[in-house]
């Protein structure tokens, strides 16, 4: 007999997850629990300004709060990420509340690792990042950083990230990043009042790259039984909720278990990484300005059918997640069909669902290409990228 089950599991980031109804009043109680005296909330522009969601978290916090910096738009560009550094080293804050998606968790770590530095200016870090192709990589070892608590807004789930963040050097188009085993969220508040005002344009682009996340952990290599069981029921929740979670429905619960599917989609973060369709959407993602959200919806259907010679098993599992009855049909078969539900998926959400569809040239296709090559995101793929040409097989189709 010849056994094959075989691999290893690294468990995710040691955050501890509250989730539930009005699970923000209690925050404070957290806060208590975790030592945090001097909190300071960090936002974007459009949460503070368009939703209630900054007061509500405020009002949470207390006489604990210091201070609220509401300028980190897109990205975090480097300028509003060592605004809000100084704002938090002058006022001695030793936690950050983060509320929104990606950009402010990202950002949140990046500005404790400049705490911890003393960085205080755009060009000290700059250079820091010239350093080494972008990538920071801190000596942190005795160094105070202040806690992070994490409040999402969206499902793009980078709250859950383990060992690094970012922001973007606006002036080169192209991100900053920090590495160290000691960034991530202490504390991460899944409460659906907090998601209250938030676009349907972003919140449901933000679930296409949920389920992004669940696909490339179901299909790149790493994958095991471990994170196949978190995948296929964040999948599973995600065809179910998320088209009746629009903001009109004002439908919380199901808006609940999408913020529960996106934290199930990153499970696998640790082990198994992500692929092709994150390799692209890195890079149109920054070259045109463009959310994560809205790059899966126009990569991960194409990049699914260009995978599906190596993973038409895998695929097969999402098939299942979206419901289709797969008796009687073989792997291929059925890895075909989930591509269609995928799509149609997408369609249905009213999300863009071509590149053209986000205004990029297709004489830009062989520069990203060429750019995507050196992403580091897209070496799980199953299917192994070893030269432009491969990307430019699928950019032509998404085109």
């Amino acid at each position: 007999m010849t056994l094959t089950l075989s691999g290893e599991y690294r468990p995710p980031v040691p955050s501890r997850v509250i989730f539930g109804y009005d699970k923000i009043s209690t925050l404070k109680m957290e806060l208590d629990h975790l030592g945090c005296d001097r909190v300071m909330i960090l936002s974007g522009r459009t949460v503070a300004d368009k939703t209630e969601t900054v007061q509500l978290v405020q009002q949470a916090v207390g006489d604990k709060l210091v201070g609220v910096y509401s300028g980190l738009s897109q990205r975090a560009p480097l300028h509003t990420a060592v605004a809000a550094t100084k704002m938090a080293l002058d006022l001695k804050v030793d936690a950050l509340v983060g509320i929104g998606g990606s950009t402010i968790s990202d950002a949140s770590r990046m500005i404790a690792v400049m705490m911890a530095e003393n960085i205080v200016t755009e060009d000290n870090l700059r250079e820091l990042g010239l350093q080494n192709s972008g990538l920071i990589q801190p000596e942190l070892e005795g160094k105070q950083l202040p806690l992070q608590i994490s409040i999402p807004t969206t499902l793009s789930a980078g709250e859950f990230n383990q060992g690094g963040g970012n922001i973007l050097d606006d002036k080169a188009a192209k991100k900053i990043r920090v590495r160290h085993h000691s960034l991530y969220a202490d504390l991460i508040v899944l409460d659906p009042i907090m998601t209250i005002g938030t676009p349907d344009w972003l919140w449901l682009s933000s679930g296409v790259k949920a389920l992004d996340h669940c696909i490339e952990r179901l299909y790149c290599n790493g994958n095991q039984p471990a994170i196949e069981a978190t995948a296929a029921k964040a999948a599973e929740l995600l065809f179910k909720y998320l088209p009746v979670s629009r903001e009109d429905d004002n439908n919380l619960d199901a808006r609940l278990n999408c913020l529960v599917a996106a934290w199930l989609s990153m499970m696998g973060a640790t082990t198994v990484g992500s692929g092709l369709s994150h390799a692209i959407g890195h890079v149109i993602g920054v070259k045109y300005d463009i959310g994560h959200g809205y790059t899966s919806c126009v990569t991960q259907p194409y990049v699914m059918e260009y995978n599906r010679s190596a993973s038409a098993n895998q695929q097969a599992v999402l098939a299942r997640a979206a419901g289709i009855q797969t008796d009687g049909m073989d792997d291929v078969a059925v890895a075909e069909a989930a591509y269609r539900v995928v799509d149609e998926f997408i369609l249905g959400l009213n999300m863009p669902h071509r590149l053209r569809e986000l205004e990029i040239p297709m004489e830009d296709l062989r520069e990203i290409a060429e750019l995507t090559m050196e992403d580091g995101a897209g070496r799980n793929n199953p299917v192994p990228i070893t030269s432009f040409e491969q990307v430019m097989e699928v950019l032509k189709k998404a085109w």
